[in-house]
């Protein structure tokens, strides 16, 4: 482990080390995605697609081997046990930092299909992240906004069916569909914005969660209740702070719960339905928050034993 040298160092070599590993990766899965396009052949893309996935199960493995030399870092995680790889999951999260992604797709990588994102179509056009998302099968979303819709009623209900085709190829392997629900990294500037009810938490937004639910169906095996947390950078850039090498606990707490189940009619039409779906959603925030609450506390206790005590 590096963690000896000086911090500014120590966050010069991180950056290399992850803009050199994610450039590798990234790189292997466009040039995959050139042959996908050119495959004719389903069970051929289908083939394609297993190797991008072992591609980028190569980035989140070298990304953890990266958090190795930058830090001690003890991982503190429960809930891995009771997870296939051989399941369909939707995963909601908490999201502190950019250090997220690449820390629950290192944790995750053995334990359930490689994760997947719901992109803007916009970002296919972004020269090897593009094509790369493209190649991993995420799929691309053209969400009308309320002013094209009041232009041309016709779209309704567009974005819905164009989500549900691209879904489709989930059906062919395994797949985990990851939300951040609260739409944005936690900050308690942005907190005392929304006049958010928690402590450590963003409101969850129901609006992507049922969209995903609406659009895959009963492809999902199980929802994922992911809890994050960097007990030393509470109110940090976790992302800055590990590249210092400045964490040294990462906490991460896994629920698995049942697939609730939306009638897209009545969600997209009915006021009532969706109030109470929020309220679904709002019930799990409500208990990660406390549970953030009582990891912090367990950490502080921690903490505070093995401070040494100061001699007169």
């Amino acid at each position: 482990m590096l963690n000896f040298l000086p911090s500014p160092l120590l966050y010069l070599i991180s950056a290399v080390l992850l803009i050199v590993n994610t450039a590798l990766w990234s790189g292997l899965i466009s040039l995959g995605g050139l042959v996908k396009l050119v495959t004719p052949i389903t069970s051929g893309r289908i083939l394609i697609t297993k190797v991008m996935n072992r591609f980028m199960w190569s980035w989140a493995t070298c990304n953890g081997g990266i958090l190795f030399l930058l830090a001690d870092i003890e991982w503190d995680i429960e809930g891995l046990e009771s997870l296939d790889k051989n399941s369909w999951y939707l995963l909601i999260s908490n999201h502190i930092s950019g250090l997220d992604i690449a820390v629950q797709t290192y944790i995750l990588r053995n334990n359930i299909p490689m994760l997947k994102f719901f992109l803007k179509k916009e970002l296919l056009f972004v020269p090897l992240m593009g094509l790369g998302c493209w190649a991993l099968d995420m799929p691309f979303m053209n969400r009308s906004n309320p002013r094209k819709l009041k232009k041309n009623p016709k779209l309704k209900g567009k974005d819905l069916e164009t989500t549900r085709r691209s879904c489709a190829k989930f059906r062919y392997m395994p797949t985990s569909i990851i939300n951040y629900v609260e739409g944005s990294r936690f900050t308690e500037q942005k907190r005392d914005r929304q006049n958010s009810p928690y402590r450590y938490l963003l409101k969850p937004k129901a609006g992507g969660i049922a969209f995903t639910l609406s659009a895959m169906g009963e492809q999902f095996t199980n929802l994922l209740d992911i809890t994050l947390l960097y007990p030393e950078a509470i109110n940090k850039d976790a992302l800055v702070e590990v590249m210092h090498g400045r964490i040294k606990k990462i906490t991460i707490r896994i629920r698995v719960l049942p697939v609730p189940q939306v009638d897209d009619k009545r969600y997209f039409t009915d006021p009532q339905y969706r109030v109470e779906f929020q309220r679904w959603l709002n019930n799990i925030w409500e208990e990660k928050d406390e549970t953030l609450h009582q990891l912090l506390l367990e950490h502080q206790a921690v903490s505070s034993k093995e401070k040494p005590i100061e001699t007169q």
